[in-house]
C-alpha cells in the first residue's frame, strides 16, 4: 500500500507535531546545511546525515526520502568544476545507502529551481496559492548564467547519470527525477528538459538502471497530459515511479495556479486507484497547499493547509484500497 509521507525540515518544527498528530510516519527530508555539528564535514557527509536522521527517528519518523541537492548548477552547465559536485553527489548517495535511505529526489533545473509569478493569488474562502503566468517574464532580464540550449542539458544530464547511476546501484538508492516546474521551455533563455511524458521516456531509457527512476509530481504531469492515471500507470508497469508528489493545479504550462488537493483538474481518485493498480508501495507526500487563514503565507509549504490535504489522501486512500478489484 502506498505511504503517506510529509516534507518536514531537518530541525524539529510545528510541522512535526502536526504531522505526526495527523498519522504520519514518514519523513521526506531535506539536508542538514544547519547542522551545529558540521565543523569540516559537509552536509551529505556520513555523520551529519546519520544526526538527522536520528533526529527524525527521535520524532517518530522514518526518513525515506531525501530531497534535497547539493551544488549542482555547474554539472547541469557543464561547466568547470562539475566532476567536483558529482563527486559530492556520489557521496552523498553512498552514505545514503549506508544509513538505509532509499531515494533521492532531484531535478535537472538549471541557475533556478520551481517559478511562480505569484504567491498571493486568491481561491478557495479567501485562501491564498501559487500561481504562474509566462505573459509576465516577457520583459524580464536573461538568466546571470546566460542561455543553455536543451540540447546542451542532454548531454550534460547524460554525463552524470553515466557516473552516478553505478554508485546509486552499489548503494541501493533510486534516484527520482523531480519535473521542471513549470514545464516548460525556454525561460528567460534557459533550456528546460524535463517537461514532457516523451521526455520522462527518454531519461529512463537514457541510463538504463533500476535506479533511474522518476518523481511523479502531479501538479507538473497533468499540465503535460490529459490522461495522468494512463502516464501512472505507463511509468508504474516499468518500475519507474520512485516517488510521488500529490497536488493539483488548474491551467496550462503558461498560465496556471495551484488549487486545493479536491479543487483542480485532475481526477484525484483515479489517480490513488491508479498507484493502487501498479502496486506502487512507496512513498507519497503532499505537495504545494493553500494557505488558509490564521497561518504564514510560506510560499505552498504552509502548516495548517497541509493538515487538510493529508486528511484528504488518507481518504482516498482508505476508499481505493478498500474496493474490490
Amino acid at each position: 500500500m502506498i505511504r503517506i509521507a510529509e516534507f518536514l525540515p531537518p530541525t524539529p518544527s510545528l510541522v512535526w507535531k502536526l504531522a505526526k498528530q495527523a498519522g504520519v510516519d514518514d519523513a521526506v527530508g531535506g539536508l542538514p546545511f544547519d547542522d551545529p555539528m558540521n565543523g569540516t564535514d559537509r552536509p551529505w557527509d556520513y555523520l551529519p546525515l546519520l544526526r538527522m536522521q536520528q533526529r527524525y527517528a527521535d520524532g517518530g519518523f522514518r526518513l525515506a526520502v531525501i530531497e534535497a541537492r547539493p551544488p549542482l548548477n555547474k554539472a547541469k552547465r557543464g561547466q568547470e568544476g562539475r566532476d567536483e559536485e558529482i563527486a559530492a553527489v556520489c557521496t552523498l548517495l553512498e552514505n545514503m545507502g549506508r544509513l538505509g535511505i532509499p531515494v533521492w529526489c532531484y531535478e535537472w533545473m538549471t541557475d533556478f529551481n520551481w517559478l511562480r509569478t505569484s504567491t498571493t493569488t486568491p481561491s478557495r474562502g479567501g485562501s491564498l496559492v501559487t500561481s504562474f503566468d509566462a505573459s509576465l517574464l516577457e520583459h524580464a532580464p536573461p538568466a546571470e548564467g546566460g542561455p543553455i540550449s536543451e540540447d546542451e542539458l542532454w548531454a550534460n544530464l547524460h554525463y552524470f547519470l553515466q557516473r552516478v547511476i553505478p554508485v546509486a546501484e552499489r548503494a541501493g538508492v533510486t534516484l527520482a527525477m523531480h519535473p521542471d516546474d513549470p514545464p516548460l521551455s525556454p525561460i528567460r533563455g534557459v533550456g528546460r528538459i524535463m517537461r514532457s511524458v516523451e521526455n520522462f521516456q527518454r531519461l529512463v531509457d537514457l541510463v538504463p538502471s533500476p535506479a533511474n527512476a522518476i518523481t511523479l509530481c502531479q501538479g507538473n504531469f497533468t499540465l503535460m497530459t490529459d490522461d495522468l492515471p494512463g502516464v501512472i500507470r505507463h511509468f508504474g508497469r516499468q518500475g519507474k515511479i520512485a516517488f510521488v508528489h500529490f497536488r493539483d493545479v488548474r491551467g496550462v504550462p503558461t498560465k496556471f495556479e495551484e488549487t486545493w488537493h479536491d479543487d483542480g483538474q485532475t481526477d484525484m481518485l483515479a489517480c490513488m486507484r491508479a498507484y493502487r493498480d501498479i502496486g506502487f508501495d512507496g512513498v507519497l507526500r503532499p505537495d504545494h497547499v493553500p494557505t488558509v487563514e490564521g497561518d504564514a503565507n510560506t510560499a505552498a509549504y504552509s502548516a495548517y493547509g497541509r493538515l487538510y490535504a493529508i486528511g484528504y489522501i488518507r481518504g482516498l486512500r482508505e476508499a481505493v484500497y478498500a474496493e474490490p478489484r
